[in-house]
């Protein structure tokens, strides 16, 4: 009950934070605000009526979600309207003072995480890492139809080239890049990026600063972390019938089961990333999966090898993997509950089924009464499904590179995401009090996941509204799978003797 209205309070205190910072850009950024204001809404209305006891059967949620996403929809057209008559009334800037003072240190730390060293600002074109030659033909693919571009700023192993955004972000950078292209061929890529004042800015780097591939070192962990997790995977299952693998191995067989329905989940999970990333040409590294103790793994870990074209591509392949994972998981337990009966191999306490907002709601309708005995009997697929859900909504926390993380990130971008990794961290601080699992979590984020996904090349579009309402919805699934019932909410729907 107190980490749902510590959620809800943070979540109210966003949207008033953001609908101050919404204000001075006038209507654009009023609509913007009400998008995410439709876009919180379900949530706040559904966890609301949660933390006072009434509960919206899946119907209500199903509406609740359909009219967010409609509305949410509408929005995104007034606003993009808005936005081209904007752009179509704006005129090529002079060249100012302020655009010719030098980029604010901020600024260009904004533009750091592409997985590179990076040297402070320089100031003089002495300092510039792109040989004059290079340099010279990357200036002259800039124009006034295009990007206006009106300073060069040496940076790190490239340089930065402010300027005005003269038309769609997508085809100028497009057109931009294919120019470049033309001239020095694949030596250089060219990203387009936001500043910290939320100014559309051209990065160029050379091709050597693009994502390394994975070493034999890196392939050998990869190696290592499998084996520990298929371990971690039999002594999971060791445990849940009721004896320790460390002391008595012979008995490996009966744990088997666990450990190939855990594989499955794992493999489909690894694979759906595997096919939207090969849908789109992105190369990505082996897994690295988390061992866990209590659960058998947390997941795995995955970078990407190749340079993402743009947020849209980021949010497919981030959330590929959920949706694969999360699907087989789900089939899993509502076959572990259809075929549950009397008699069945597992048998647990009913409170159990509180820990779950979502997999108590789907045990009452399909147990029905049953849930209300001290003890039920319940199919082994239905604690396989379980824990497949449960490291499903893990990885959807939206954090740092998790895959709920990169989700925010493609649609909100990298700010947003900034502050929802730390209220993250926050929240499983606080968790850890009671589950040692949320420390160990927290732990893994903040040492391994916690900076955000380095910029796709066109980092200015953002996803359309149908990706953005798949990302609420996938998030909305994750927090209904981690969240338990209240007491008074479990004893209304008849959960627990």
């Amino acid at each position: 009950m107190a980490i749902t209205g510590l959620i809800l309070l943070a979540a109210i205190a966003i949207l008033v934070w953001g609908y101050r910072r919404a204000q001075p850009y006038g209507s654009v950024g009023i609509l913007a605000w009400l998008q995410s204001v439709v876009l919180m809404g379900p949530w706040l209305l559904f966890f609301g009526l949660f933390a006072l006891g009434i509960y919206i059967n899946l119907a209500g949620v199903l509406l609740l979600l359909l009219g967010s996403t409609g509305l949410y929809i509408y929005l995104g057209r007034r606003l993009r309207d808005l936005g081209q008559d904007l752009l179509s009334t704006q005129r090529p800037a002079p060249i100012s003072a302020a655009d010719a003072a030098p980029e604010p240190p901020e600024t260009i730390d904004r533009l750091a995480p592409l997985d590179q060293p990076t040297a402070a600002p320089a100031t003089g074109i002495d300092a510039m890492a792109i040989p004059p030659d290079d340099l010279a033909q990357i200036e002259g693919i800039f124009g006034l139809d295009t990007y206006f571009r009106t300073e060069t700023i040496p940076y790190d192993q490239g340089a930065i080239f402010r300027g005005n955004l003269r038309g769609d972000p997508a085809e100028t950078r497009a057109q931009l890049a294919d120019t470049l292209t033309e001239r020095l061929g694949d030596r250089y890529r060219l990203f387009l990026v936001e500043n910290l004042e939320q100014r559309p800015t051209v990065v160029v780097l050379p091709a050597t600063a693009d994502p390394a591939k994975t070493t034999p070192a890196q392939w050998a962990l990869a190696g290592v972390l499998a084996i520990a997790t298929i371990f971690t995977s039999l002594e999971a299952g060791a445990i849940l019938q009721g004896f320790d693998l460390l002391q008595d191995f012979s008995r490996w067989v009966a744990a088997r089961p666990f450990l190939i329905a855990l594989l499955v989940i794992l493999i489909a999970h690894e694979a759906g990333h595997w096919v939207a990333a090969r849908r789109y040409d992105v190369r990505l590294s082996p897994p690295f999966l988390i061992p866990a103790w209590q659960i058998g793994a947390f997941g795995s870990l995955t970078r990407f090898e190749s340079l993402l074209p743009n947020r849209s591509v980021l949010f497919d392949i981030a959330v590929a993997g959920p949706a694969a994972g999360g699907i087989i998981s789900l089939a899993m337990l509502m076959g572990g509950l259809l075929l549950s009966h009397p008699g069945s191999a597992f048998q647990i306490p009913s409170g159990f089924f509180q820990g779950s907002v979502l997999i108590g709601a789907l045990a009452r309708v399909t147990l029905g009464d049953v849930l209300q005995a001290p003890l039920v009997d319940i199919h082994p697929l239905t604690i396989m499904g379980w824990l497949g859900l449960v490291i499903t909504a893990l990885n959807l926390m939206p954090a740092g590179q998790l895959d709920g993380g990169r989700m925010v990130q493609a649609i909100y971008g990298r700010k947003t995401l900034g502050r929802t990794t730390l209220f993250t961290l926050i929240v499983l601080g606080l968790v850890s009090l009671a589950n040692p699992l949320a420390l160990y979590w927290a732990g893994v984020i903040l040492l391994l996941q916690r900076d955000p996904e380095r910029p796709c090349l066109n980092d200015i579009s953002e996803p359309n509204d149908a990706r953005a309402a798949l990302g609420l919805l996938a998030l909305f699934l994750a927090l209904t799978v981690l969240l338990p019932l209240t007491p008074s909410l479990a004893g209304r729907l008849g959960i627990g003797g």
